[in-house]
């Protein structure tokens, strides 16, 4: 099977909260007359990502053509789970012209590019690129490290100690395995921050790439579709933390799952939430919110203390439940803590 047959994979990765499901949203609306299916990766047994994506739906990406994989990280669960799910979309009663894969932000993405080296899918799919997303807010406040100023000290006591934190380790592994690396959230970096964010990357790629700044995930998909990259052929220039394990764990960060009744007052959940963030390192945290007396859905999103939240649809006849995920480093999160906090 010629190269031409094979169906081109986008991996879509980055940090939590990067905007990786704006951009495929983006990509949905604006599909240069492709016919699209996506694969989601959700940390967490509450799909908010893919759920986001299904209500985007059109002739060009039906619903059916947009699968969910939660609650377990897809680098891991490859022949349990991304295998049947990658031949599923290629036996669609119609071929979709191109697979994107959003990762969750937890993911080491190099062992899902090892995946498609398997027989059963690899004369029929190449991987046309892969897509990091860094916020660069996030990245020129120096987000991955817990305390800058203590670890250049210990760095400077002992150069052959090695004090990165989990975080800036899945930050790494993601931005070297990139064939296009877009800052995300530039609106909020600033010039200042987008310089700075670059910077911080720039030290850190194992090869030049292009690095594109972009707001709200708008971005001319001729930039980042058709890359032809066959990054699974090219693994050797895409250095991972985790090269010659022969897995990885993600022990270092824990998901809780938080039952919310209706809320009178969408800000007083907002300043809980950015109280979480602030006092017990909450990382990232998505879900659903009934408003007393709004028929309309809120979907609640936020990425450290910045939280941003919108009604997204009818209620219908689903159940007025509440539901949010929250995410943190394995020692920060404690459920009985958080439901304090929150008042439930």
């Amino acid at each position: 099977m010629s190269d031409l047959s094979k169906i081109p994979v986008t991996v879509i990765t980055g940090f939590l909260g990067s905007g990786k499901t704006t951009l495929i949203r983006h990509l949905m609306m604006n599909p240069e007359g492709k016919r699209l299916a996506i694969l989601v990766n959700e940390f967490g047994t509450v799909g908010v990502d893919g759920d986001i994506l299904k209500s985007c739906a059109d002739e060009n990406c039906p619903a059916e053509n947009i699968v969910e994989l939660a609650n377990g990280c897809i680098c891991c669960t490859v022949a349990d789970d991304f295998i049947p799910t990658i031949e599923a979309l290629m036996a669609l009663p119609v071929r979709p012209d191109h697979i994107l894969i959003e990762t969750s932000g937890l993911a080491l993405p190099k062992p899902l590019l090892k995946a498609f080296d398997w027989p059963a899918i690899r004369s029929k799919i190449t991987v046309d690129g892969v897509v990091t997303l860094a916020d660069a807010e996030a990245v020129a406040a120096g987000r991955f490290a817990s305390n800058e100023a203590a670890v250049k000290a210990q760095h400077e006591a002992d150069d052959s100690i090695d004090h990165e934190t989990p975080l800036s380790e899945v930050f790494e592994d993601q931005i070297s395995c990139a064939d296009i690396i877009l800052l995300s959230k530039a609106d909020l970096a600033g010039e200042a921050g987008l310089a700075a964010a670059r910077a911080v990357i720039e030290a850190e790629v194992p090869r030049r790439l292009p690095i594109i700044a972009i707001t709200d995930g708008m971005i001319d998909p001729r930039v980042i579709l058709g890359l032809n990259a066959k990054a699974e052929d090219d693994l050797a220039a895409r250095p991972s933390h985790h090269d010659g394990a022969t897995d990885h764990e993600h022990e270092d960060f824990a998901s809780v799952i938080i039952d919310l009744p209706e809320v009178d007052d969408p800000e007083v959940l907002v300043t809980a939430i950015k109280r979480l963030a602030r006092e017990q390192g909450i990382l990232r945290l998505k879900g659903y919110v009934a408003v007393t007396g709004k028929p309309m859905r809120m979907l609640m999103q936020s990425v450290g203390e910045r939280v941003r939240y919108q009604y997204d649809r009818p209620w219908g006849t689903v159940p007025r439940k509440g539901q949010l995920v929250i995410i943190a480093e394995h020692d920060d999160i404690d459920k009985a803590s958080i439901c304090a906090v929150l008042g439930v």
